[in-house]
């Protein structure tokens, strides 16, 4: 839908009850059904997807391509391409995209700042425009 370019396959895998401590690094694609306590991040230039399930969770920085999410991280979230939030995702950390597609029931309880294209993060984040904050909502009709 946002993208014609064929994604990496998932070659590699953390398992659920596998507990990783430290900087993640991949290239490709990346499924977390365990959990991280550190950074995960792709490779710089090169084409790359995480998913991050319903079971895992993720203490640290996030830096990749595609990301999808449908368990919790908790740290910021940098998504150059496309960012998906299922419907159980739990993000606490503000989160820099390309684009955003976030299902009904997903959270973020930080800051959104989207990413032009050729911009970089870091100057978004630095940038002097305030950042759009996102709010719970329910189903409360005033």
């Amino acid at each position: 839908m946002f993208s014609s370019k064929k994604q990496p396959a998932i070659r590699s895998l953390i398992g659920e009850g596998t507990v990783i401590q430290g900087t993640l690094s991949f290239s490709g694609g990346l499924r977390i059904d365990g959990e991280v306590q550190g950074d995960v991040v792709a490779d710089a230039g090169s084409t790359s997807i995480l998913v991050i399930s319903e079971k895992a969770r993720v203490t640290g920085t996030v830096k990749a391509g595609h990301v999808i999410i449908n368990g919790a991280v908790v740290g910021p979230i940098e998504s150059s391409v496309l960012l998906e939030l299922q419907p159980k995702a739990h993000i606490q950390g503000d989160v820099v995209y390309e684009a955003l597609e976030m299902h009904q029931g997903a959270t973020i309880e930080g800051a959104l700042h989207p990413l032009s294209k050729g911009a970089r993060a870091d100057a978004v984040t630095t940038d002097d425009k305030p950042a759009l904050k996102l709010l719970a909502t329910g189903s409360d009709k005033n």
